[in-house]
């Protein structure tokens, strides 16, 4: 397992010269929140805040840094906004393969390789893949060689029709959720390169006969009718003559404070059914 360089989501795509209030406003506006409410939260007024987004005052960095807390902004659309006011940005971007951050690369792999046999990755904002576990190295078998060159990208994997997307028994609604998922991600980081990835992806023919239930392995789940019921939309793979039934858990790091690291995502596979429990644990035997 190899840690790849990383690959930024690119830079803000804020207007170039536009001034802090109107993307502020932009952004309170996103998230539906008042000039009253937002002044209640970061202590100040409506009145400044007014101020603030009609370009009458000027706001402190350490205003800006706190109404962009408060609206939730991510890390690298606050430095656009502090460059935007005036100020330099606050938040650097380290490569994810440069020394500062391997206490970040050792802590990621250790927690994927722990989660063996069970599938985890490490993906950045436009989803290239920074690390793998073995789990996924099994799912990714017979995948053409094409597919798996640098830089590994997550959703071109899954949706591509000559990756994993025939193998998936619910494609039709695993697709949904994929898409839906960078829609959310788009909505919120206004990237350019992730809205060409999602276009690309969404545009992959979709099999008539996808999502239609098949006859399962002989320790795998009925896909149709399954005998347990699931607690979250499953990902039914085959694999081997099986069908695998994974629900997935994404988890972030709390609070960071460099714009490569605000942008990385650990994604792990919880087997759904104990079928899929007993393989993977006799793969790992």
């Amino acid at each position: 397992m190899a840690t790849a360089a990383s690959t930024a989501a690119g830079p803000s795509t804020a207007p170039a010269g536009q001034g802090v209030g109107p993307l502020l406003r932009a952004w309170r506006e996103r998230r539906r929140v008042s000039q009253l409410e937002l002044a209640l939260r970061a202590d100040s007024s409506a009145r400044h805040i007014s101020f603030v987004e009609t370009g009458r005052s000027r706001p402190s960095e350490e205003m800006v840094l706190r109404l962009a807390e408060h609206l939730e902004v991510p890390v690298r659309e606050r430095n656009a906004l502090l460059l935007a006011a005036g100020y330099a940005p606050r938040y650097p971007e380290t490569p994810l393969d440069d020394p500062a951050l391997d206490a970040v690369r050792a802590g990621m792999e250790r927690l994927i390789q722990g989660y063996e046999p069970y599938p985890a990755l490490v993906v950045d904002a436009l989803y290239d893949v920074q690390a793998a576990n073995r789990g996924i190295t099994m799912l990714l078998e017979g995948v053409p060689e094409s597919l798996l060159a640098p830089p590994l990208n997550a959703m071109r994997l899954t949706l591509h029709p000559r990756g994993l997307a025939p193998r998936i028994r619910n494609l039709r609604e695993w697709r949904g959720h994929l898409l839906a998922q960078m829609e959310r991600q788009i909505a919120l980081h206004r990237s350019a390169a992730l809205r060409a990835l999602y276009e690309e992806v969404a545009a992959y023919p979709v099999p008539e006969e996808a999502g239609a239930a098949g006859a399962a392995g002989a320790d795998g789940p009925d896909a149709a009718d399954p005998p347990y019921p699931y607690f979250a939309l499953p990902l039914l793979i085959e694999h081997d003559g099986r069908v695998l039934s994974f629900v997935s858990s994404i988890s972030t790091f709390n609070t960071p404070m460099d714009v490569t690291v605000a942008e990385l995502a650990i994604e792990t596979f919880l087997p759904a059914d104990p079928a899929t429990v007993k393989y993977l644990q006799s793969l790992s035997i």
